[in-house]
């Protein structure tokens, strides 16, 4: 396909799939309609961006021939590609492209290739590896998932989110690659906030301790990007707890049937379940020092 025959419409529009949406507007696609369960949201994006807010995932699959999807967590997943709803986006799947940019369970992307297959529809997993200013700025880093001529005809648009797009392999091989990336990326970021509480509690100056981080073993881009956070308690949401708390949990579920234990991976998911079950989980993933830090909690 080529960017004058895309027709392209969304499917849950938060932080990312917003700026997302707001991208491809820029870069001259035609965007026909946004849905999002908040209505509100969507409604003011689609008076945004001069396209409509459609009242079901139907309505967008109907009035489009390519949706983005990015959506919460595998139930949400699941609900906008029922088989047998008219409000689903397979009521309308024939000949649809749908490219998909949640992160959710590597079962749940075959599953749903499968469906929309039998309802003459591809499927593209295009999971994302960066945050919201990247999304804006067309420079995600994109891990695909799906048949080789999904990744072809989806390409144009890609190309215009990403300045690379990495094709993995058949449906589910993304999704893989893109849990474990969040595993350590979690990982990394539960431990940072560890070094910082500590050298807190010592007294140290920890503007210089995040130097010297930065010149020895470390270093790493959790520290770029939240240690300051951390230590300022700035946890302005880019990538929330809640959505940490997710992919940790969706990775310890495929590291079971392997027959592997992950101590750290389950004691960083632990952490944030607890900021999650604290009323927390909408911080960012930087809000995890709140539980180390003396005097915070």
């Amino acid at each position: 396909m080529q960017r004058k025959d895309f027709r392209v419409g969304f499917v849950g529009v938060g932080r990312m799939g917003a700026n997302m949406a707001r991208r491809l507007r820029e870069e001259g696609h035609h965007l026909t309609a946004v849905y999002d369960l908040n209505t509100s949201t969507a409604t003011a994006l689609a008076k945004e961006l001069g396209c409509e807010a459609a009242g079901s995932p139907a309505q967008v699959a109907e009035d489009s021939n390519t949706v983005v999807t990015a959506v919460t967590d595998d139930d949400a997943m699941r609900q906008i590609f029922a088989e047998n709803s008219r409000d689903s986006l397979l009521a309308y799947g024939h000949g649809r492209l749908f490219i998909n940019c949640a992160t959710i369970s590597p079962s749940v992307h075959i599953a749903v290739e499968g469906l929309a297959a039998r309802h003459g529809a591809e499927t593209l997993e295009a999971c994302m590896a960066s945050s919201i200013t990247q999304a804006r700025e067309g420079t995600l880093y994109l891990m695909c998932g799906g048949t080789p001529e999904a990744f072809a005809r989806a390409k144009p648009l890609l190309e215009a989110l990403s300045k690379a797009p990495r094709y993995i392999g058949r449906a589910g091989e993304a999704a893989k690659v893109k849990v474990l990336v969040n595993m350590v990326m979690n990982i990394n970021t539960a431990g940072l906030a560890e070094g910082l509480g500590l050298g807190h509690a010592l007294g140290l100056d920890l503007t210089l301790l995040r130097e010297v981080f930065a010149h020895t073993g470390a270093a790493s881009r959790v520290l770029e990007t939240d240690a300051a956070d951390m230590q300022h308690r700035d946890h302005e949401c880019y990538f929330s707890a809640a959505h940490a708390a997710k992919d940790s949990g969706i990775a310890l579920s495929l590291a079971k049937p392997a027959g592997l234990s992950l101590p750290l991976a389950q004691a960083t998911f632990a952490q944030y379940r607890r900021l999650v079950e604290l009323g927390k989980g909408e911080l960012d993933k930087s809000g995890v020092a709140e539980l180390i830090f003396l005097g915070r909690e």
